[in-house]
């Protein structure tokens, strides 16, 4: 996420979720000259590629002479992240190709040089790459859909380092709960603007007293919100105006499909609709 305040990146561990075989690497990356320059790299997709593109990145020149240590913009550390990616699949694709392994990588990269602001950038398998803005804050890669949400409610640029933790947590939750190739332990790293240096950094087990109360209250939390919406009101009378999902006179069926004229259908039903709760009390009555 790139704030105001600015930046925070969140990233799992989990490799491989096969039955008999669980990988755990760490997926984020800092390079940092304290006082100069603090970046980070987070890094999704095949692994093998993912460790060759940090390992060349970080000993790579341009024809200039320069490398990610000297870069004079976080734009032109980008660059060479993506020409990194580049060289990799100039040297690697070809041959994962023969064995039906897909090239698969993707790259979130931000941080601050000393004399611009935080940048952030989401850089693509084939090296190119697109930055951040007010419009949309934050990026994810990996299994993001299901922590999506929440993150697109809450954050916008004057969102603060705490609350923008604490929702990036929540998000990662979510995504905890409903994909089992994403697991502990988390890497979260929170950087303050103009720090030029990792400002907080934790590394998140399941024994974290901070993280296990974020999951059991947004999980109790969630169910409380859940409870307290009325139910849909359906067949509601013309002048019904509140929770209604159907209206007596409203038009609309489903797409049914003609049964073959050897099936007997039953006569129809003149039984008026109604809601799953009702037909739960009418048979306890």
């Amino acid at each position: 996420m790139r704030l105001n305040a600015g930046l925070v990146f969140l990233s799992d561990s989990r490799t491989n979720a096969g039955v008999d075989q669980v990988g755990t690497f760490r997926k984020m990356s800092v390079f940092e000259i304290p006082g100069e320059r603090m970046m980070v790299m987070m890094t999704a997709g095949n692994l093998s590629i993912s460790q060759s593109i940090r390992q060349l990145v970080s000993e790579q020149q341009n024809a200039e002479g320069r490398s990610i240590w000297t870069a004079t913009s976080m734009h032109e550390a980008a660059r060479q992240l993506g020409d990194a990616v580049r060289r990799v699949h100039e040297r690697d694709a070809k041959a994962l190709a023969e064995f039906g392994i897909e090239f698969n990588v993707s790259i979130i990269f931000g941080g601050q040089i000393k004399g611009e602001r935080c940048r952030l950038f989401q850089i693509y398998s084939a090296g190119n790459f697109i930055e951040s803005h007010d419009e949309n804050t934050y990026f994810q890669i990996g299994e993001a859909k299901y922590g999506k949400p929440i993150i697109d409610r809450v954050v916008t640029p004057a969102t603060s380092l705490d609350d923008a933790a604490k929702c990036a947590l929540i998000s990662m939750d979510s995504t905890l709960r409903s994909n089992v190739s994403v697991g502990l332990p988390l890497d979260l790293l929170v950087y303050e603007t103009e720090k030029l240096a990792v400002t907080h950094f934790v590394t998140i087990d399941e024994h974290n007293q901070y993280f296990q109360m974020i999951r059991n209250t947004w999980g109790h939390q969630l169910k409380r919100v859940f409870e307290g919406l009325d139910h849909p009101l359906w067949d509601a009378a013309p002048e019904a105006t509140s929770n209604v999902l159907h209206s007596a006179q409203a038009g609309g069926k489903p797409v049914r499909v003609a049964p073959p004229a050897t099936v007997a259908m039953p006569p129809l039903s003149n039984t008026p609709l109604q809601t799953l709760t009702q037909q739960f009390h009418d048979g306890q009555q």
